[in-house]
C-alpha cells in the first residue's frame, strides 16, 4: 500500500530535503526514522526539494509498505523519536497511484523579511534595515502573472523540460517590522522564489523600475535579474492535491 505523509520542518540544521552524501537532510532523517519503527527499509518520495536552510510548514512525502500498522500510533512514535525539527502531522493511505511530488497542482511559498532585528529570527526571517517602497513592489509582483515563463529567474544549468510556470497569485503584506512575500503556482523552478524576492527588493530600493522588471522577466536571462536573497527567509507553506481536502 502506499501512504502520504503530511510533515512539518525548521530547515535550518538541514542541507535541504534531498540525500546529499555527508551532509544532514530531512530526506534522511526521515528514512531512517521510518525504518526503525516499521522495522523495513523505508525510502521516501518527497513532493519537493527544499534547499539548504529553507523550511516547510508544509510537506507531503509518500512511501510504499504492504504489512499492517496503526497509522496514529507511528505518529507518536515518529514525533518522539524524530528531532525536534521535524513533525509528523498525520499519515495516510492513498491509491497505489497517488504521487506526492507528480500530483500536486498548486504550491505557496512565503518569504518573510524581518526590518528590526529580532534576536529570535535571526535563522527564521532575513534581517533588512533598510527603506521598501512595499507599494511599487506589490505592483511589481502582480506583472509576475503576466508571464509563464520565469527563466530569468531559475538557477542556471539546471535540468528541465520548461521554464514554464502558472503563477496564482503574488503579493507582499506588512505588519509591524514583518514583511511577507506570498506566491503560489502550478511548479517552481530551482531558486525562482528567493531570485524574484531579490529583484523585488531592487524595486523597492529603487534601484529598478516597472519597465526594468518587465524587462528582466523577457530577456530569459538569469544574469538580469536581481540577488537570490538568503534561505533561511524561505517557508513552503501550502501544497494542494486534488484528492485532499483543506
Amino acid at each position: 500500500m502506499r501512504y502520504f505523509i503530511k510533515l512539518a520542518y525548521n530547515g535550518t540544521p538541514y542541507n535541504g530535503w534531498q540525500i546529499q552524501p555527508n551532509a544532514p537532510s530531512v530526506q534522511e532523517t526521515l528514512n531512517k526514522a521510518f525504518s526503525v519503527l516499521l522495522h523495513s527499509e523505508i525510502s521516501l518520495m518527497g513532493a519537493g526539494r527544499t534547499d539548504t536552510g529553507v523550511h516547510a510548514r508544509e510537506m507531503y512525502a509518500h512511501f510504499d509498505f504492504d504489512a499492517p500498522f496503526d497509522t496514529q500510533k507511528l505518529v507518536y512514535k515518529l514525533n518522539s523519536f524524530l528531532p525536534k525539527d521535524i513533525v509528523i502531522y498525520a499519515i495516510f493511505s492513498v491509491t497505489d497511484e497517488a504521487h506526492c511530488r507528480f500530483d500536486a497542482t498548486k504550491r505557496t511559498y512565503e518569504y518573510h523579511i524581518n526590518t528590526f532585528k529580532d534576536a529570535f529570527l535571526q535563522e527564521q526571517s532575513w534581517y533588512l534595515n533598510q527603506k521598501l517602497d512595499v507599494d511599487l513592489m506589490n505592483e511589481a509582483a502582480k506583472l509576475l502573472l503576466q508571464y509563464t515563463n520565469f527563466q530569468s529567474f531559475s538557477k542556471v544549468n539546471t535540468d528541465v523540460n520548461t521554464f514554464d510556470c502558472t503563477i496564482f497569485e503574488a503579493h507582499w503584506t506588512q505588519k509591524d517590522n514583518k514583511l511577507i512575500f506570498t506566491i503560489s503556482a502550478n511548479r517552481f523552478l530551482r531558486n525562482m522564489v528567493r531570485s524574484i524576492v531579490g529583484t523585488l527588493v531592487n524595486i523597492g530600493l529603487h534601484k529598478i523600475n516597472l519597465d526594468d522588471f518587465k524587462s528582466i522577466i523577457e530577456s530569459k536571462n538569469r544574469e538580469k535579474a536581481g540577488f537570490s536573497v538568503p534561505a533561511h527567509g524561505l517557508y513552503l507553506t501550502k501544497i494542494k492535491y486534488p484528492y485532499i481536502e483543506d
